[in-house]
């Protein structure tokens, strides 16, 4: 039986390939030290594992759930929006829960995009976004970003382009995987953008609290809901990856278009998952504080070891992850990925997996310790 024509093109995703040559490599006694995937390896707060236990052992709460999600979950949304954000969203209507905010892209480019359509896709950038848009059926332009215009979109390049047909334009600041932070002249820039070409803009938003001390959303400019939809997730910010919670916010009417797909896809998640969600999204600032400091330690020992394979990188960067350019005499960030593992049994990602624009460079995750960010260092040392 062959596959669907829809796959042609899709191939297996990088890490899930990867992940499986670094077991090979475990099972031979290699213990490879991973500094590739961006999956926290830190808990949840200790009350948000407390309510999902407490709600569990309830005996209602194990029924299918609301299409559009808890009120209570989508209430505590509505809240957090405003409080970090200062966005308005109508809890009933402009919010909708998601099972991560991966799912997300898939039901957006299956919602707005017909077959021909062109969507415009960051280079570098996050792989879902060109594999959905093509299971959609949708053509690819991709827009370059470069370290010298500051990771940001080009949009007197952009204007060169025939922009009629184009349907969607993902976006993604802070950006994976260069660390790069947004301003408010480039938010305002998105927006006057779209609706000078009648454009749909998704935001995917899940690094904003990363490393950051002013997280900003898409939605925060004037008359962004118009041609603005905003993924997000507490995968990154709460540590709850594998619990898989994100939502989309937005206008009603787009809202309620991705929800006609959605709904016909799942019968939505976990009640207890919902409302230890709710409890983690209550968190103040003490607990961003308590993970960047985490963090902000990890990415020092981060730097140490890009020092010593002689990369180059910018140290204000947001998010999980180190972006470095690879030094001269490496092909690309595979060759130097490559060498790395063979010769010292650590894992880094090579940046081209997220686009072409991306092969002069690797990423480095801050998600594992300390310890094994300095066992890694010893293990590149020259001996």
């Amino acid at each position: 039986m062959e596959t669907a024509k829809r796959l042609e093109g899709i191939c297996e995703y990088y890490f899930s390939q990867k992940l499986r040559q670094i077991d090979e490599m475990n099972k031979a006694g290699r213990n490879v030290i991973n500094l590739g995937i961006g999956s926290p390896d830190l808990p949840p707060h200790p009350d948000v594992i407390k309510t999902l236990q407490e709600e569990a052992l309830k005996p209602n709460q194990h029924g299918y759930q609301n299409y559009k999600g808890s009120p209570i979950l989508r209430n505590a949304i509505f809240k957090w929006y405003k409080k970090w954000y200062n966005v308005e969203l109508n809890a009933d209507t402009e919010i909708l829960p998601l099972l991560g905010s991966k799912e997300g892209i898939m039901h957006i480019c299956m919602t707005f995009l017909n077959e021909g359509d062109i969507v415009l896709i960051p280079n570098p950038g996050y792989p879902t976004y060109r594999s959905a848009a093509t299971i959609a059926g949708a053509n690819l332009v991709e827009y370059d970003l470069i370290e010298k215009n500051n990771w940001f979109p080009d949009f007197e390049e952009l204007e060169k382009n025939d922009l009629k047909n184009v349907r969607l334009m993902f976006v993604n600041y802070p950006h994976m995987p260069t660390g790069k932070l947004p301003t408010k002249k480039l938010f305002v820039q998105l927006v006057a953008f779209a609706k000078k070409h009648n454009i749909l803009i998704i935001h995917d938003n899940p690094y904003s609290f990363i490393l950051n001390d002013h997280p900003m959303s898409l939605l925060s400019v004037d008359g962004a809901k118009d041609v603005v939809i905003e993924l997000n997730s507490l995968s990154k910010s709460h540590n709850m990856a594998g619990w898989r919670i994100g939502m989309l916010v937005g206008a009603k009417e787009k809202i309620d278009g991705v929800l006609r797909f959605k709904s016909n896809m799942d019968s939505g998640m976990f009640l207890p998952v919902q409302l230890a969600a709710a409890k983690a999204l209550e968190l103040g600032q003490e607990w961003h504080d308590q993970v960047n400091n985490v963090y902000r330690a990890r990415r020092k020992r981060v730097f140490k070891l890009l020092e010593l394979l002689n990369c180059f990188f910018n140290k204000n960067q947001a998010g999980l992850f180190v972006w470095a350019s690879v030094p001269p005499g490496y092909k690309d960030g595979y060759q130097l990925s490559d060498k790395v593992l063979s010769a010292s049994n650590v894992f880094v990602t090579p940046g081209g997996i997220f686009g072409s624009a991306g092969n002069k460079y690797i990423r480095v995750s801050l998600c594992t310790t300390e310890e094994k960010i300095e066992e890694a260092i010893q293990r590149i040392k020259p001996s």
